[in-house]
């Protein structure tokens, strides 16, 4: 399946679209857009992915994603309302020289990184969350003040991480397209058994011709990426609910609770059960750091 091309839907009072999204017209397929985002969820759950990266949003969540990088944001289940702040601006919206002024030098060493997709962390990300909700309802001049502060939060504070490895831009025309039907099929498919001959067929190649068009594409075997897949899954299963880890290692797409148990060390240097307590102890300890900053507000 070929990536959505998303265009701006801008009106003539406007220079960047700054505004929120919500069931139904929140969901949308895997897709990509020149433009850059900031997105703020305020509503619902689901599965995160951007570029090579699998993992959870929840509200409250922001992510800065780069030019180009393809992206789709799943929600948890299909009766789920979910809801976003979409902010989406190019580069060159100021004019072609205010990304080249000396001021501008952490923006634009900002923009590279986000081509890696960033999830906002810390406090950065509270201040976000004001910041961009008050943003949709601004006007005028004031709008384009506002998300300069927003690129400032996040350049300034270096709270976030890098969620993608995936070179993005290296691909040519046609074998991006091939590049997205295969993780298209891959995001609809990951929790049934996928046969090489499956996803090689969608990709319209042999499966030795499939086997080394993905490695050389994207660095890694097509059996690992599929996994990254699962365990991003699986992740959040852990996170989200109380099922057992058998429960959640045959939901994700796994045959076996060993190999599930083998993968999930693999990718994350824990056990699904260790990732679980870990995720319960820094929740924890970001509730007491939120309540330490409100009274001493």
């Amino acid at each position: 399946m070929k990536p959505l091309v998303e265009k701006l839907p801008l009106s003539q009072n406007t220079s960047f679209v700054a505004r929120t999204y919500r069931t139904p017209h929140f969901e949308v397929p895997w897709h990509q857009h020149i433009e850059y985002e900031l997105i703020l969820f305020i509503e619902g759950e689901g599965t995160a992915f951007i570029g090579n990266y699998i993992g959870e949003f929840k509200t409250d969540d922001v992510f800065f994603l780069g030019s180009n990088l393809p992206h789709t944001f799943q929600k948890a289940h299909k009766d789920l309302v979910t809801a976003a702040v979409v902010v989406q601006f190019t580069d060159d919206f100021w004019g072609p020289g205010f990304m080249q002024l000396p001021e501008s030098k952490s923006i634009l060493k900002l923009f590279a990184i986000a081509s890696q997709g960033l999830k906002i962390r810390g406090a950065s990300r509270q201040q976000l969350k004001t910041l961009l909700i008050e943003l949709e309802h601004l006007e005028g001049f004031a709008r384009i003040i506002r998300l300069c502060e927003c690129l400032q939060v996040i350049a300034a504070a270096h709270e976030y991480e890098t969620v993608s490895t995936q070179e993005v831009k290296t691909f040519q025309a046609k074998n991006k397209d091939r590049i997205d039907r295969i993780y298209q099929f891959t995001i609809d498919n990951f929790q049934e058994p996928i046969a090489l001959c499956d996803v090689a067929s969608t990709a319209g190649m042999s499966i030795p011709a499939f086997c080394s068009y993905f490695k050389k594409s994207t660095k890694k075997t097509y059996v690992d990426f599929l996994n990254e897949v699962r365990i991003g899954h699986a992740c959040k299963l852990l996170i989200d609910t109380q099922k057992t880890v058998l429960e959640i290692s045959i939901e994700s797409g796994f045959n076996t609770l060993a190999n599930f148990n083998k993968q999930f060390l693999k990718l994350k240097q824990l056990t699904p059960s260790g990732f679980r307590k870990k995720f319960r102890i820094q929740e924890q300890e970001e509730y007491l750091q939120d309540e330490f900053r409100t009274l001493n507000a």
